[in-house]
């Protein structure tokens, strides 16, 4: 019986801190169900698409050809493109920048890998000037990581139309995976990948079986990753943790949060206003203590980590709050040596 007593005062005390969470609002262009758009151009759409669609919190990947406009007189022509169609709520517009730029050479400026011509080239397509801004602070903080030779070539311009290809065309990775993938490979797109930016994408990560798992995690941080539970607020180790650092996940590794992301909300729970990189994340609609909540768990260990709200500062404008027990946290001095020194970017 105390057990369940504490455990509802604890929902209701998750209940009050997500109503009364400081919300900086959310400026971003939402359709009417509730969904947002965002149009990105980085050569040969079949790959683009392939690669967006492995994030979790969007309603639709559509391939076709994108047209802007750098003033009102220059049209920069039809280029492959992508329109992504996501949920603010779940995954934000900074989120799929930083994503954007792992996916291709954003340096070359005639086109993209074996692909040439203006029609491979990259762009940013904004569609108001939220996404603007945040393009060009994104760009500017690629340029400053200093990954590349050359400049960064892609353009930000102005959205003005985006026409869909055929239904054929469409997820080709799905409908033709062998002619997709072996184009995939022959183009050096994942090799450039590899060479600037390490193996993000390539690395194994592993969920134990269960028995290993109850040996190697205590009692708390099996019931939160395994049994969705919540930590009490204030009394766990990392929600008033300020080392320069990374989260992983406590069963799997999985790089989750950074420190440089981490912001006091004032709830007692680790918060973030976005993840390391939203490959490693995967959303769904939780209902289990009366309200909808979008939970949050890592790819592929499936742990659950905790919940994204809304309420967060910009530039996401949203709030990931995590369980400590979900995570392990790694000292920016230790990064190297325990394998994560690909992240290290991150602190520049």
């Amino acid at each position: 019986m105390v057990k369940i007593i504490l455990t509802l005062i604890l929902n209701i005390f998750i209940l009050n801190a997500c109503k009364n969470a400081n919300s900086k609002g959310k400026p971003e262009r939402i359709n009417e169900d509730g969904y947002a758009t965002a149009v990105f151009a980085g050569g040969c759409y079949w790959c683009m698409d392939a690669s967006f669609e492995k994030l979790s919190g969007l309603k639709d990947v559509i391939s076709g050809y994108a047209e802007g406009k750098i003033d009102n007189k220059t049209s920069t022509g039809k280029v492959e493109a992508i329109k992504v169609i996501y949920d603010p709520d779940a995954i934000s517009y900074s989120e799929l920048l930083e994503y954007y730029w792992k996916q291709f050479d954003p340096a070359d400026d005639g086109g993209s890998f074996y692909d040439r011509g203006p029609q491979y080239k990259s762009y940013i397509f904004y569609l108001d000037k939220m996404q603007q801004e945040l393009a060009e602070k994104s760009k500017d903080w690629l340029e400053g990581l200093g990954k590349f030779n050359k400049p960064v070539a892609t353009k930000i311009v102005r959205f003005t139309n985006f026409t869909p290809v055929h239904e054929s065309e469409q997820h080709f990775y799905k409908k033709d995976p062998e002619r997709y993938y072996s184009y995939r490979k022959a183009s050096g797109r994942d090799e450039f990948i590899r060479k600037t930016w390490g193996d993000i994408y390539t690395k194994k990560y592993e969920k134990p079986s269960n028995e290993i798992l109850k040996n190697k995690l205590s009692s708390l941080q099996y019931r939160v990753t395994q049994q969705a539970a919540t930590e009490p607020p204030f009394q766990n180790p990392y929600w008033n943790n300020h080392k320069d650092g990374i989260y992983v996940d406590i069963v799997s590794g999985e790089p989750l949060f950074s420190s440089k992301d981490k912001f006091d909300s004032g709830t007692g729970w680790p918060s973030f206003t976005k993840p390391i990189d939203p490959f490693f994340t995967e959303k769904k609609i939780d209902s289990s203590i009366g309200m909808e909540r979008i939970e949050v768990r890592s790819k592929f260990a499936g742990s659950h980590l905790g919940h994204v709200f809304n309420d967060g500062p910009a530039p996401t404008h949203l709030r990931y709050c995590m369980d400590s027990a979900a995570m392990r946290f790694i000292p920016k001095d230790d990064m190297q040596k325990e394998g994560y020194g690909k992240y290290l970017f991150l602190f520049k």
